[in-house]
């Protein structure tokens, strides 16, 4: 069972207590990521999470990590399309020091200039890193392709040329704009006393007060359908695949979780059974959704040889027509249902899995489904409501392609393609 408090500054927690395990974790969730950025400051997100490592006005960036360290816990942080989180992992007793930490890296990093061109090759170094990955580029030349202009194609690291002009004013503008109270969820999961640990965290950061700024409306992007292709010299062409999918917190994306289980969500799907068992044309296949505020997305992605992609694409779009046409039996989505439901509650064991769960669904959703309410919602799903996800999803007026590779013949591929799924 969780609890919700809130501080006197308006920041939310959440908070479950497992008194089985000797681990808590807890994680500071800012509502801020690529999807709030524009093309002038593409990356900024990203780099702040950097930056809040580098250095505090008490802690070098050597001691923030020994602070952890010292104590056999974890530290972390990750940016996404809508939120960043920074997040510890500890015995429940040095709980305190996870908080004390959190919150110095969050109140008093220095944000150094010398710190700043620093960070700045390290984060080129990863965006290079992402260059060297040619499925890495297919799935975000998908986002590109899919939302166009929109901000959720921007790509969460950044580009190179926009964070060399990042100057440490427009960083910390930035930075007071979003890290505000109200844009931020504290949650934690763990072998913890619910009182106490509300103490500690109005101690630490009920203080804090910043101007309340006013969300910006984040506009729907519109999904229409294109071919984008990017020329790699690689082996394998690696082919992304991308329709509109299901945004969160909807009912229906538990229909779409047993769809895709089916479809290609596992080694005992049928686009995996089909194309790589059977037939040995790829070596990796598979699809899954993904899901923001106001939208979601779902893919479809293979990496074959370029001479096959003829082949593997009629091949999947033949799996895609089946099921279009021919129902999914109660039989196979029972099954999907209890491999849904066991991948779920394996996830609960872990204290970092509560935390994510309780931290991400209180800040993007504002509100918190239960275990038992999860579970109810996978037990709804059945033949009708999974066909009605199939006439939703599998929808080729709005099918995105993608590919990357040693491409010799681009517009001939791109009407190849064209004529089998458009």
């Amino acid at each position: 069972m969780y609890n919700k408090f809130i501080l006197k500054n308006g920041i939310r927690v959440v908070t479950e207590n497992i008194p089985h395990v000797k681990s808590v974790s807890i994680g500071i969730w800012i509502e801020t990521g690529s999807r709030h950025e524009d093309q002038t400051n593409n990356g900024v997100s990203h780099f702040i999470e950097h930056m809040l490592f580098k250095g505090t006005k008490i802690r070098s960036a050597k001691e923030i990590a020994e602070s952890i360290d010292n104590i056999g816990g974890q530290l972390n942080a990750f940016t996404s399309k809508e939120c960043t989180c920074f997040y510890a992992k500890v015995l429940d007793n040095h709980l305190p020091i996870a908080i004390e930490v959190l919150c110095d890296m969050l109140f008093n990093s220095k944000f150094d200039d010398n710190d700043i061109t620093k960070e700045k090759s390290v984060v080129i170094e990863e965006i290079n890193m992402y260059e060297d990955s040619p499925e890495e580029i297919a799935h975000e030349l998908l986002s590109k392709t899919l939302f166009d202009d929109h901000p959720l194609a921007y790509p969460i690291l950044g580009k190179s040329e926009i964070l060399k002009q990042l100057k440490q004013k427009e960083i910390l503008d930035y930075l007071h704009k979003h890290y505000t109270p109200e844009n931020i969820v504290i949650s934690v999961a763990g072998n913890i006393d619910i009182k106490n640990t509300y103490k500690m965290l109005e101690n630490k950061f009920g203080h804090w007060n910043s101007n309340k700024i006013e969300k910006e409306e984040q506009k729907l992007p519109l999904i229409k359908q294109r071919i984008t292709s990017r020329l790699k010299s690689t082996e394998q062409l690696h082919l992304c695949l991308g329709m509109e999918g299901i945004p969160q917190g909807k009912s229906d994306l538990y229909s779409l979780l047993v769809l895709n289980n089916i479809f290609g969500g596992s080694m005992s799907s049928r686009l995996f059974q089909k194309i790589r068992e059977d037939r040995g044309l790829v070596y990796s296949i598979y699809s899954y959704p993904s899901s923001y505020k106001d939208i979601g997305t779902y893919t479809i992605y293979a990496g074959l040889n370029p001479n096959q992609i003829g082949v593997v694409s009629k091949l999947i779009n033949e799996e895609l027509n089946f099921i279009k046409k021919n129902p999914l039996s109660e039989t196979s989505i029972n099954k999907a249902k209890e491999q849904l439901k066991g991948n779920y509650t394996l996830g609960l064991e872990s204290t970092s899995s509560r935390m994510t769960s309780l931290g991400k669904s209180e800040l993007l959703l504002g509100k918190i489904y239960s275990p038992k309410e999860i579970l109810e919602k996978i037990d709804k799903v059945n033949v009708t409501s999974v066909a009605n996800i199939v006439d939703r999803v599998f929808n080729n007026d709005k099918m995105n392609i993608s590919y990357v590779g040693n491409i010799k013949e681009e517009e001939k591929t791109n009407n190849r393609l064209r004529s089998i799924f458009f």
